[in-house]
């Protein structure tokens, strides 16, 4: 059988451009995400077939992560991958952010992808699969007040805390930190900063695949991009 991946919030974006890219290269892909409606439009233009399972859920719910996992597994018999992406960012900085909207975001970019990684750890030892975690140069670098920063910094963390723990079972462990790119992660933020180079969906899902496809006992570690002229 060919590689199953699963994708949190997999229905825009990043996201949606490594789930299509994944499903051209013949891979079953479960992509999750809050939004039952961009699921299934997304389904429907992605014309996969059996070879694609949408689900709706929260990625920072501990319930909602593993009924999906469930669901991929009774589905497919195995997983290979498991792509952590589901996140968000909030206009202002933490001065001007509502408590309730912080923790979302803390829950979301934060305890999502460590729900992820808990509920998989089983089926990746065993397939000796990998872990991409959709990071941030945010996560490498301080700007005032910006708690969105902060949550891309424990992201890293995560993926180093995760290397440690499962390297040696032949489990790979990436974090890809993207500079600006052009997606719906902008449309609360006011949309992508015209004066800003960015990048396409495309263009990361791209880096996401180079990282699944590496022979075994090849482990990509981190992987940082911006568009040309980015300057921070």
């Amino acid at each position: 059988m060919e590689p199953v991946t699963l994708i949190t919030g997999g229905s825009t974006g990043i996201g949606a451009a490594t789930a299509r890219a994944l499903l051209k290269q013949g891979h079953h892909v479960a992509v999750t995400g809050r939004d039952a409606g961009k699921l299934a439009a997304f389904a429907a233009s992605a014309s996969a077939g059996e070879r694609l399972l949408t689900i709706a859920g929260d990625a920072g719910d501990e319930n909602d992560v593993a009924a999906a996992v469930r669901r991929v597994t009774e589905a497919w018999g195995r997983l290979d991958n498991v792509i952590a992406n589901a996140g968000f960012s909030l206009p202002g900085n933490l001065e001007s952010h509502e408590p309730g909207d912080m923790r979302a975001m803390v829950l979301t970019n934060v305890l999502s992808p460590a729900l992820l990684v808990r509920e998989t750890l089983a089926h990746l030892r065993k397939s000796k699969g990998r872990i991409v975690i959709i990071g941030s140069i945010a996560g490498l670098r301080n700007t005032p007040g910006n708690l969105y920063s902060v949550t891309k910094w424990a992201a890293h963390a995560l993926a180093e805390n995760v290397r440690l723990l499962v390297g040696k079972d032949g489990v790979g462990v990436t974090v890809v930190a993207p500079g600006v790119v052009d997606t719906p992660f902008w449309d609360k933020r006011g949309g992508t900063p015209e004066a800003a180079p960015a990048m396409t969906p495309e263009q990361i899902a791209d880096i996401v695949v180079f990282a699944v496809n590496q022979p075994a006992g090849v482990d990509i570690n981190q992987i940082s991009l911006r568009p040309t002229g980015q300057a921070g």
